[in-house]
């Protein structure tokens, strides 16, 4: 079954969805990176000029306090956002040059329930943030 989309979710809580509202929805949606304000402030208002810097803040604001979006902060002192309810995965943020690679390891993911099993929990979430330079530098594109 599909996951509904950040709309249906937003409606399905009874948040009232403006225009400007679906637009940085939408924008969320299409998102594949962890857009922070700015980014998404940029991206919705390509579509809709009328957006306010303020209504994008006071948005993402709403719908991470409506479980609708996840906030990551990964040390650049700049607060990321990405659908709560994207498929789990876990990061590895390149200190160098900032970008977030995400990825899904099943012995790292067994490994935490085991820990959590061995001291007496069942595990209902976590997140794993890793930090690192690369081994060699990578090339230039």
């Amino acid at each position: 079954m599909k996951s509904a989309t950040i709309i249906e979710r937003c409606e399905a809580k009874g948040l009232r969805m403006t225009g400007p509202r679906r637009v940085i929805a939408q924008v969320l949606q299409a998102a594949d990176d962890h857009p922070d304000v700015e980014e998404l402030y940029a991206r919705a208002s390509a579509i809709d000029a009328a957006i306010s810097i303020a209504t994008v803040y006071r948005t993402v604001k709403l719908f991470e306090e409506s479980g609708i979006l996840e906030r990551y902060e990964f040390g650049d002192g700049r607060a990321r956002y990405e659908d709560a309810e994207r498929d789990h995965h876990d990061h590895l943020i390149d200190l160098q040059s900032g970008e977030v690679i995400e990825f899904v390891d099943p012995e790292i993911e067994a490994l935490q329930e085991r820990i959590a099993a061995k001291l007496g929990y069942t595990l209902r979430g976590h997140r794993l943030e890793l930090y690192g330079v690369p081994l060699k530098s990578k090339p230039k594109e």
